[in-house]
């Protein structure tokens, strides 16, 4: 396609995208409930991308055996299913590999999906993250929600969507996304920005304000409209915001 003859001239890559990560992890798991401290991840999924090409270089996906899902409902993984005979720890060993070889580890909802890593079996991950749903500010023509899902954002991009919730699948949306995002150099560069937690400065009336920007009401502060955001963006807001400290 004339698009990724163009991606590989480097036509449309930023000239300066030094800080940019060069090799992108993209994750994503499967759990059985929301408490690291007492559900467990069961599967993790996960593609090796090139950012410069556009190109998926490894991908990988395995179950970890579990007496019981209780989120079964959501992703469709019987625990039964998950106990039968697989090379989940040679998938494991392998996944370490990939993320050695990462400059970066991206996830959507990254604040879930890192929080299971330094859980045995899950190694630690001492990368730096970037959330494609909260700290990427994607494309205002697209018309995407301020934390788009991942069906809204792959549809965003004209990618088919033909299921949901297994690990790999997710991985996979969020790879052809960024096959075909043009300017990807620079949002991950500006996703890998510091960001502060801050607090909107708003009145009732001006509520709809701060959730269009993608400030949370109760989370993580209650009583209050709150978002991690980084100074660039904060100076684009609509409104005045002050530092919270937790």
């Amino acid at each position: 396609m004339q698009k990724e003859l163009e991606l590989f001239n480097g036509s449309v890559l930023d000239e300066d995208s030094s800080s940019s990560p060069k090799i992108l992890l993209i994750l994503d798991t499967e759990t059985t409930g929301l408490d690291p401290k007492k559900d467990k991840c069961i599967e993790v999924g996960s593609i090796l991308f090139h950012v410069e090409s556009r190109s998926i270089l490894a991908q990988n996906s395995f179950l970890i055996p579990s007496e019981s899902n209780s989120a079964e409902a959501i992703n469709k993984i019987s625990a039964k299913i998950s106990r039968l005979p697989q090379p989940w720890e040679e998938g494991l060993k392998y996944f370490e590999y990939m993320v050695d070889s990462a400059d970066a580890v991206l996830a959507h909802n990254a604040a879930f999906d890192r929080k299971w890593f330094g859980i045995n079996p899950l190694p630690a991950i001492d990368k730096p993250w970037i959330c494609s749903m909260e700290d990427i500010s994607w494309p205002k023509e697209l018309q995407l929600k301020s934390r788009p899902s991942v069906r809204d954002l792959a549809l965003a991009y004209e990618v088919p969507v033909w299921t949901a919730h297994r690990a790999l699948t997710d991985c996979i949306y969020l790879a052809e996304t960024f096959r075909r995002c043009l300017d990807l150099e620079v949002l991950l560069e500006q996703g890998l920005e510091p960001k502060r937690l801050m607090r909107a400065l708003v009145t009732y009336d001006e509520r709809h304000l701060a959730k269009e920007s993608g400030f949370r009401w109760n989370d993580p502060v209650r009583g209050a409209w709150t978002r991690r955001i980084s100074d660039r963006d904060i100076s684009s807001l609509p409104f005045k915001v002050n530092e919270v400290e937790l």
